[in-house]
Parts: C-alpha cells; structure tokens; sequence
C-alpha cells in the first residue's frame, strides 16, 4: 500500500526544508490532525487555527469584516484570505484553509449542505477550489481533509 497523503506531504516539506499551516473552520481541526499523525511532522507543521467562528478569523487570520459580510464566511473570498492570512501568520511556505457548511443544518439554497471552499496558498499563490460534498456531517468533514491535503500535495508538485 502507498503512502497516504499526509505522509507524501511530509516527505515533500522535510525534503525541500519546508512548513506547512492550516486555517480551518468545518474540518474543526481534522486536517491538522490528519497531518499530525504522521510521526516527524514536527519538522514540517507549523501549526493550525480552527477558527470557528467570524470573530475568530477576522482576530486570528486577518479575514477583513468587509469580506464577510459582502461574501459571507463561506465563501472563495474568505477561504483566500483564510489561506493568505495563516501563510502570512506562521511565515509557512504552504497553508490551506477551509470554510464550509458540514450540516446537518445551516444551509441555505445558495449555499447548501455540503458547500466548501478550500484555499491552498504558497509561493505560487493562492488557488481555492468550490467543492459539493454529500453524506452526514463527519463524511463531509473527511472529504473537506482529504480534499485539503489533495491540493496540498498538488501544489508541491
């Protein structure tokens, strides 16, 4: 069996010198986790900020007020800014961020159930994907993760 994601994330950072951060708000912390399983990610992780609520990623990450209530907290506005304000915090080469509504409530018909917007930054810039994910509320958080570390992988390539 191959090495899993996170494990190809690590070989890539600790090849290269490189740190890595996250910014997450409906993974609540999985993709830190997930990335924190892998035994020497302390070479590469910088750290992460599950930032729940709006306050929290205005305070922590730098998402302006102004984004949030033009485009709303789930949105490829703030998964940006999520992404360039946790680079920026942590001096991290690579960061992803995640913003999205993991249900079961919550969603609107614009922005349903399952809606996630994921921000991959580095020094190429910043790419953020809008995703529709289905299933319960842990199934949507899984692949929001396994998602998240995709892209990340696909950045270092």
């Amino acid at each position: 069996m191959g090495a899993t994601l996170e494990e190809q994330i690590g070989e890539r950072l600790k090849f290269r010198g490189q740190g890595l951060a996250t910014a997450e708000s409906c993974s609540g912390g999985l993709i830190a986790h997930r990335i924190t399983n892998v035994p020497g990610s302390s070479a590469y992780f910088l750290g992460g900020v599950v930032s729940y609520s709006n306050d929290a990623k205005v305070s922590l990450l730098g998402v302006t007020p102004h984004t949030l209530q033009t485009h709303g907290a789930v949105s490829e506005a703030v998964a940006r800014e999520m992404a360039e304000g946790a680079r920026e915090r942590f001096a991290a080469d690579y960061t992803v961020a995640c913003t999205g509504i993991a249900g079961p409530t919550g969603g609107t018909a614009e922005k349903p159930v399952g809606l996630v917007y994921i921000g991959a930054a580095g020094p190429g810039g910043t790419r953020v994907e809008r995703c529709q994910f289905n299933g319960d509320r842990m199934s949507i958080k899984e692949q929001t993760a396994d998602r998240a570390l995709r892209m990340v992988l696909e950045a270092l390539a």
